[in-house]
């Protein structure tokens, strides 16, 4: 493969990272340790932020790809580590395929890649005195072991870090959990494996199998005002955030991780409202909802943009449309659609240029009436 290093000036929003070591965590998951390619070229995170990468993609405009990997490691003011899963349905049959693939098959030691500034407010409230309850599924240890690395080092605060996955084999980074939670006092850890296999019944390194539901939790946690912090795979963050609801946690102390629509989330069903009291009724019109009208052209429909609409992707889906979308935040340009007409007001600064004539949908709002294709 070419060096990317030989490219004089890089993409904009992105710098080179060069791969220091690769390390095996578990069964399908790699840790991948990057520095940057220049003296002055690292930058600060806090424990949940990502990195947005660059991987070769020659099926896509341009020639590559994003891909969000959450930075899995401490801050040591020199390297960043990402750990990634590999995923067999993104690998084509030469085993380079995107994301996953590039990492676990192409990149060797001294390999460069394109990334950009850790980004993200996936970050837990430092300024808490809160019980923290750090759970997570699969894959989704990576930013909340960061978040764990960081608690590590302030004693005071209550930790209960809870991880599921499928069994010992794909259980990644445990040995590095055990030896912060021994740092201090007041971390409790719990494994939960969904089928162990014979080996982990011997082992007996999980608190308990299945999944997790609310009598596990309820088993594993002491009663505590408590701030979460959830990432996993959409069935599991489902699951759980619903479950977190149920036991009377407060929706704005759960905090997640989730690269698509929270609305995937859901909610648990309201309890059937009691009959209203009688009111007194006022004959009045109510005032017209104004707004700019954004036009689907495609489609052939149209709706009203009103303050409360969000974005010009929450709209089109309020509208019953399903637009592309992947990171909901103006990084990975999924959400790219064609502006036929209109102007439109960037709400987050996209971390790269859109092409001429197109628009990311996720961060923008509309001045004006515009049409778009969609």
């Amino acid at each position: 493969m070419s060096d990317p290093a030989l490219t004089p000036v890089g993409p904009a929003g992105f710098r080179r990272l060069r791969l220091i070591e690769a390390r095996r965590e578990s069964e399908a998951i790699t840790s991948f340790l990057l520095e940057p390619g220049e003296p002055d070229g690292w930058t600060p995170f806090r424990p949940g932020q990502f990195l947005a990468v660059r991987v070769p993609d020659a099926a896509s405009p341009g020639g590559w790809a994003l891909r969000n990997y959450s930075i899995s490691g401490p801050s040591d003011g020199r390297t960043y580590r990402i750990s990634v899963k590999r995923e067999p349905c993104e690998e084509r049959p030469d085993g380079t395929g995107l994301g996953s693939g590039h990492f676990h098959h192409r990149l060797q030691p001294g390999d460069v890649v394109w990334a950009s500034a850790p980004r993200g407010e996936f970050v837990f409230d430092e300024t808490s005195e809160r019980a923290v309850l750090l759970l997570s599924g699969g894959v989704g240890i990576t930013p909340l072991l960061a978040m764990l690395h960081r608690l590590a080092e302030r004693p005071g605060r209550p930790v209960h870090f809870v991880h599921a996955c499928e069994d010992g084999r794909s259980h990644a980074l445990g040995d590095e959990v055990d030896a912060l939670a021994a740092k201090r006092p007041g971390i409790r850890t719990a494994f939960v494996y969904r089928n162990p296999t014979a080996e982990d019944e011997v082992r007996a390194r999980h608190a308990t199998s299945g999944l997790v539901t609310r009598a596990v939790l309820q088993s594993l946690l002491p009663l505590d005002d408590y701030d979460v912090y959830l990432c996993g795979p959409p069935p599991f963050m489902r699951a759980l955030h619903e479950t977190l609801l149920g036991l009377g946690i407060r929706p704005e102390r759960i905090a997640y991780e989730f690269f698509g629509p929270a609305s995937l989330l859901g909610s648990p069903s309201p309890p059937p409202p009691a009959a209203p009291e009688p009111v007194a009724l006022t004959m009045t019109e109510p005032e017209p909802a104004s707004g700019p009208v954004v036009a689907f052209a495609r489609s052939g429909s149209a709706a009203l943009f009103t303050p409360s609409a969000g974005s010009l992707l929450e709209l089109a889906e309020a509208a019953g449309l399903s637009p592309a979308f992947s990171c909901r935040s103006g990084v990975c340009m999924t959400c790219s659609a064609t502006l036929l007409s209109g102007e439109v007001d960037y709400t987050e600064e996209p971390l790269d240029e859109p092409a001429p004539g197109q628009v990311l949908l996720c961060c923008t709002r509309p001045r004006g009436d515009v049409t778009l294709d969609i």
